[in-house]
């Protein structure tokens, strides 16, 4: 483990990655703040190596808020599927977030806009620490994460849309800081409808697809629908079917959206709804 004067003015990440590159088999982070939350969850989704096991006890509220962005979710839900984060809740809070190995202790301590890393790595103190919240976790409540893990999202909308779907969704996602839908970014059901529009599919298919994979149900997929369209962003033909009611299928319905790069498709979309 670095000295304790290494982890000083660093970002959470850099701290993270450290910890992280120390090989443990298991981290337990407690009490993280909303951005120790995303850094972590960012830090171990784009890390190469092998990672250890991710034991995250925090506040409720705190996961509640941070999982609203689809991005951050959707990969902490990748995480979990891989058997390398499991999320809890803790009631009682320790006053700073720590990092907890079998080997070292870590306050992470903010003043501004600075952090540092406060390390603490007496043998029989960091193995009574790392006992105590292990225990605190384990009796700890499951936070339920509803989210889909952003690898299903992917292959699925490749295999029940389109490859180019996937792609187009793919760039939309990677040229967004946050996917809320409150102002800062769109949501995954608007992100979803945009492409689907730009690939002329079926509203149809798009909102089964959406309701299967766990994205939201086919009643808010038609019902963005209508706010986009109300608001002259997508329209819509009829298609005619062999039994029943002809299908809707999606188009793009501004000039600014159709001759919009992908990579801006997010960024006009957002422009126009605000």
């Amino acid at each position: 483990m670095e000295t304790e004067s290494n982890l000083l003015n660093q970002e959470i990440a850099e701290i993270l990655r450290t910890v992280i590159d120390g090989a443990p088999d298991e981290m337990l982070v407690v009490n993280p703040s909303a951005d120790a939350i995303e850094e972590l969850i960012d830090v171990a989704t784009e890390y190469e190596g092998e990672l250890p096991t991710f034991r995250m006890l925090a506040e409720s509220e705190t996961l509640k808020d941070v999982m609203e962005d689809f991005i951050v979710a959707s990969n902490a839900a990748d995480l979990i599927d891989a058997d390398a984060l499991a999320l809890r809740t803790i009631d009682e809070a320790p006053s700073n977030s720590l990092l907890v190995t079998e080997d070292v202790v870590i306050a992470l301590v903010t003043a501004d806009d600075r952090v540092g890393g406060l390390t603490a790595d007496d043998e029989t103190f960091v193995g009574e620490a790392y006992d105590y919240y292990a225990d605190q976790f384990e009796s700890a409540d499951e936070f339920s994460l509803r989210t889909p893990p952003l690898t299903r999202v992917r292959d699925t909308l490749s295999d029940e849309i389109s490859a180019d779907a996937q792609q187009d969704f793919d760039e939309v996602l990677s040229s967004m800081e946050t996917a809320r839908g409150d102002g800062n970014g769109l949501d995954e059901v608007t992100i979803s409808l945009l492409v689907a529009a730009k690939n002329e599919a079926l509203l149809y298919d798009i909102s089964k697809w959406g309701e299967d994979v766990g994205i939201a149900s086919k009643a808010t997929f038609s019902r963005t629908k209508t706010k986009l369209e109300d608001m002259g962003l997508i329209g819509t033909e009829k298609v005619p079917i062999d039994v029943g009611r002809p299908r809707l299928r999606l188009k793009l319905a501004n000039d600014d959206l159709r001759s919009a790069d992908t990579d801006q498709l997010a960024g006009v979309a957002q422009s126009l709804l605000h």
